[in-house]
């Protein structure tokens, strides 16, 4: 039987049970009060009319008005006649005292109607008795009904009290200890209801569950969940911060680290659109602002800075796509996106030890270098006096690499202005060949050892260009420095100037043997040396070169055909613009 039917029934049955006894008792009350009724305005009215009538006829010999009452109560006992045999007395009252009105002293007639009355009394009085007994015979019978029905009722609601509740609490109880079996991964755990009642079927249903948990538990899928966990809990104690996003940009986890630099609470970031997070945080708009407005590829990616824990902190940003290969398909499909930020303060620390130690070390060896070419230059005085070949030779030899010093020494200082970003630049309208000029003139000796022309070509409405000229000769210095010794003997480099895009686009073309593909986006990297290459170098003055340029407003690339030459070049404005 259903639950909801046994609750119906026992309610009803306890509704059935009170309108028994609402209808029982008030049918019995009826009763009485009709048994109560008859006695109060039949009898007890006839008795009350007797004795104002005996009262009356007590003082018919001294009142006169003693008649007019008698006859008015006399009247109104007439219109109350209800019991057997009250009608003869009363007629024999009436007859008696019509007799009496006639002759009022008449004793006898007067002993006659007390007579009468007494008799009329007597009547009302066996009635009133015999209705009262009528009366109690109703009371018991109500009193044996309504306990019985009372104590059937109670036992019905007893019985309902005892049953009701355990048919309903000890499968509750029954199921309650099978979930708490479950809830400690004991899927084997059945629940067993031979009802047809509700619970039955909530029994079937958690078995159901309890047996699809189970196949849970034995399959994969617990396993796969598991090592998820364990992922999560990996990410969560990385010391770096990570932010995982979907291919909707909607954000799928976040590690405690990225909470806090962020200031987020976790609520705030799960589930939610990263640009929608980004709207309120200035943090996370710069971090995704790569992924919103995707940076072209020669754009130098800078660290971030971060105030966080009391102090600055720099973190390197790394966007790492994740894209997987469905099963039975070919093609891979993008699912999403891993936002790390490595934390790179100590190394930002050491290479700004690095930076200030470089630039002591070239400020203080600049002094000596230029000493000894002082002394050089005083060697080869001839008024001081002659030396023959070989010391010639040693004077040569030392001057070349005093030459090569210097240029290294000003090259980490150039390098150390740009990395702790205390380069100046004086940017003027500049003379184009000017700039030119000072380059060639730089290198014409090198280009001459190895028999090599130059080939100028600027356009003859340009005459200048906002630049600083003395950082922009420095880097066409650079460039063809660089193209000499990469260019073949008995060959030439083409230096060409014109205007392109609304700027003044500069160019150095060598046809040499070119750089591989692989390796172009590499050469302005500080410090980086094509493999394979004999040539000496630093590999700062691409780097720094590329600083130069970009200080400026420029952008300065390279386009090579391994094989068959480089050319380098860039742009800068002809004129300055307004902001």
């Amino acid at each position: 039987m259903k639950i909801k039917t046994k609750l119906n029934i026992g309610v009803g049955l306890l509704f059935i049970m009170i309108i028994v006894l609402s209808v029982l008792g008030a049918w019995y009350i009826n009763l009485l009060k009709k048994d109560t009724n008859n006695i109060l305005k039949a009898n007890y009215n006839t008795l009350q009319y007797s004795r104002n009538m005996l009262l009356a006829l007590e003082e018919i010999n001294s009142d006169p008005l003693a008649f007019n009452v008698f006859e008015k109560q006399l009247e109104k006992q007439k219109k109350n006649v209800t019991e057997p045999g009250e009608k003869e007395a009363t007629d024999n009252v009436v007859i008696h005292f019509q007799v009496l009105k006639k002759n009022p002293e008449n004793t006898a007639l007067q002993s006659s109607i007390r007579k009468d009355i007494a008799e009329l009394m007597q009547l009302n009085m066996s009635a009133i008795e015999h209705k009262s007994s009528v009366a109690d015979a109703t009371a018991k019978n109500a009193i044996a009904a309504i306990s019985g029905t009372g104590m059937l009722c109670f036992l019905i609601a007893f019985i309902l009290m005892v049953n009701l509740p355990s048919n309903i609490a000890n499968p509750i109880k029954s199921l309650t200890e099978s979930i708490k079996q479950i809830a400690n991964q004991n899927y084997k755990e059945r629940v067993h209801f031979e009802s047809r009642s509700e619970f039955g079927e909530l029994a079937k249903s958690f078995n159901t569950m309890a047996e699809k948990l189970h196949e849970y538990s034995e399959s994969k899928l617990d396993k796969i969940i598991q090592g998820k966990r364990r992922i999560e809990t990996l990410i969560d104690n990385m010391h770096d911060p990570v932010i995982g996003i979907d291919e909707n940009k909607k954000v799928l986890f976040v590690n405690d680290e990225a909470l806090k630099i962020t200031g987020l609470k976790k609520e705030n970031f799960i589930g939610k659109l990263i640009q929608d997070v980004a709207v309120t945080n200035d943090l996370i708009r710069d971090i995704i602002k790569e992924m919103i407005q995707p940076e072209s590829p020669n754009t130098v990616k800078e660290s971030i800075k971060i105030y966080a824990d009391g102090k600055e902190s720099y973190f390197d940003k790394e966007i790492i796509d994740i894209n997987i290969v469905p099963t039975g398909e070919e093609q891979s499909r993008f699912i999403g996106q891993v936002i790390m930020l490595r934390n790179i303060t100590p190394f930002k620390e050491l290479d700004l030890a690095k930076t200030n130690f470089l630039g002591t070390v070239s400020h203080e060896f600049k002094t000596p270098i230029s000493s000894m070419q002082m002394g050089l230059q005083l060697l080869e005085n001839e008024q001081i006096g002659n030396l023959n070949e070989e010391q010639k030779n040693l004077v040569h030899g030392i001057k070349e690499d005093s030459d090569r010093l210097l240029k290294i020494t000003g090259e980490l200082l150039n390098i150390t202005q740009v990395e702790s970003g205390l380069l100046q630049l004086n940017i003027q309208s500049s003379d184009i060949r000017n700039i030119i000029k000072y380059a060639v003139d730089a290198n014409k000796s090198a280009a001459e050892q190895k028999q090599i022309q130059f080939r100028i070509n600027i356009e003859e409405d340009l005459t200048t260009v906002w630049a600083d000229h003395e950082k922009t000769s420095w880097v066409i210095n650079n460039l063809l420095s660089n193209a000499i010794r990469y260019s073949y003997e008995n060959s030439e480099i083409e230096i060409s100037v014109k205007k392109e895009d609304g700027k003044i686009k500069f160019s150095v073309t060598d046809f040499g043997k070119g750089i591989e593909e692989k390796y172009l986006n590499k050469v302005f990297d500080r410090y980086f040396k094509i493999p394979g290459s004999r040539k000496e170098g630093t590999g700062l003055g691409l780097s720094i070169s590329k600083e130069f340029i970009e200080a400026q407003g420029g952008n300065l690339y390279v386009i090579s055909d391994f094989g068959a030459g480089s050319t380098f070049s860039f742009s800068l404005n002809e004129k300055k613009e307004c902001i």
